[in-house]
């Protein structure tokens, strides 16, 4: 069975669309954990955000897509803690 590129591009784009809605609730999802974790710690008396873990973050996400990871990493930082 031959598909045609415009069917292979429209089922290419609807399993896209369908892996950004997952990604969109994961990064809600961790938006959701992240808060939990900065009240906790305000709390508790520390700072809203640890700096030395969000390292660990950007290298993490460095290492897994190169240099625009950092970027990916930063603005993920920046939708779970807000602007430093």
């Amino acid at each position: 069975m031959n598909t045609t590129p415009e069917a292979t591009i429209a089922d290419a784009r609807e399993r896209i669309d369908a892996l950004d809605d997952r990604i969109i609730g994961l990064i809600q999802e961790r938006m959701a954990v992240s808060s939990v974790v900065q009240q906790t710690r305000i709390a508790s008396g520390g700072r809203r955000v640890h700096l030395a873990r969000e390292m660990e973050i950007l290298g993490r996400y460095r290492e897994a897509l190169g240099k625009p990871g950092t970027s990916l990493a930063m603005t993920l930082l920046e939708l779970c803690r807000g602007r430093i």
